[in-house]
């Protein structure tokens, strides 16, 4: 399977040239068969890979790829990182490797053909077109300890793309990542252990860099990607920056907990004192956002005072 994929990878960087290039120069550049040339890449488009083939032309890239560079990524980390080209899921295969890691250590992967986001949904996977990441971290005091770990996770994540120059970026209660008011980013955290004693944590990130349009047609809702960006953020840089900076901070956040994020919450949250409304049920909820509270509940404001929210099925909106 690696040889396969250090095949694709080739025909890739040899596409990633930009405009179109023959099926019989590919097969040259690389020394293979034009046939095997043809295999490689309708075996790519399986993988969500939009490839233009045009006779007379040849092939050419739909979207820009960006693909992590394995060296530079593990030599930029102090823990141990796991890099596939394809895998299910990065959090799975942690969590299945739980007993053999140290907190920071990281799964990434070009693809997972079973991409989870929150609430059972699906999160599309295209190959090399995103970043797919998972970090392992064991808290010793369980599960409550962990309370608000995904507001923190998100403030980590914004911090990062605006110190690479990502503008217009923020978070909306309790861990999505906006672009423009459209949705870059997610977060899933999964947990194994106890309530009170020692608790496996595995956190799951996925990140918009370059989205087809054939892929974005999986998508039920707005969705914005880095590539629109006049100048796109390294990929594999952002994957080392982002584990150093969720390394800063869970070690902070197991000292001093959720308060020690609060201001910064505010700074990252996009409706912060905005007119909000919590979906919950059948039930609406409306007032003014008024940041969090210790515990990572959502603070409205209305005629009944100040009031916390908080909940898996809690959904926020603008008014």
């Amino acid at each position: 399977m690696h040889d396969q994929w250090q095949r694709k990878r080739a025909i890739i960087a040899e596409l990633s040239r930009g405009g179109f290039i023959s099926g019989e120069v590919l097969a040259t550049n690389l020394g293979i068969s034009r046939a095997a040339v043809s295999k490689h890449i309708a075996s790519l488009e399986e993988f969500g890979v939009d490839v233009f083939s045009v006779k007379g032309k040849g092939y050419k890239l739909a979207t820009p790829l960006s693909l992590i560079d394995e060296k530079v990524l593990k030599s930029g980390l102090s823990s141990r990182c796991f890099y596939f080209d394809d895998i299910p899921s990065t959090n799975a295969f942690l969590l299945g490797h739980v007993n053999e890691l140290t907190s920071g250590d990281l799964c990434v992967a070009e693809y997972q053909s079973a991409g989870r986001g929150r609430r059972g949904r699906t999160w599309v996977s295209p190959y090399g077109g995103h970043l797919y990441a998972s970090l392992y971290w064991q808290f010793s005091q369980g599960m409550a300890q962990a309370m608000g770990l995904s507001l923190v996770v998100a403030c980590s994540l914004v911090t990062v793309l605006r110190n690479m120059g990502v503008a217009g970026v923020g978070v909306k209660w309790p861990n999505d990542i906006y672009l423009n008011h459209k949705k870059l980013a997610g977060v899933l955290i999964e947990m194994s252990g106890q309530a009170d004693s020692v608790c496996d944590v595995v956190i799951g990130i996925g990140v918009n860099m370059s989205m087809s349009e054939q892929q974005s047609q999986k998508i039920d809702q707005p969705w914005s990607d880095l590539s629109e960006l006049t100048q796109m953020p390294d990929k594999t840089m952002l994957m080392i920056k982002l584990q150093q900076q969720l390394v800063k901070d869970l070690e902070q956040f197991e000292v001093d907990g959720l308060k020690a994020f609060k201001q910064l919450w505010r700074d990252v949250d996009l409706f912060d004192g905005q007119p909000i409304k919590l979906l919950m049920g059948d039930n609406i909820v409306e007032g003014t956002c008024c940041g969090i509270d210790d515990q990572g509940a959502v603070l409205l404001q209305n005629e009944l005072g100040i009031q916390a929210y908080i909940g898996g099925e809690i959904s926020l909106r603008a008014q």
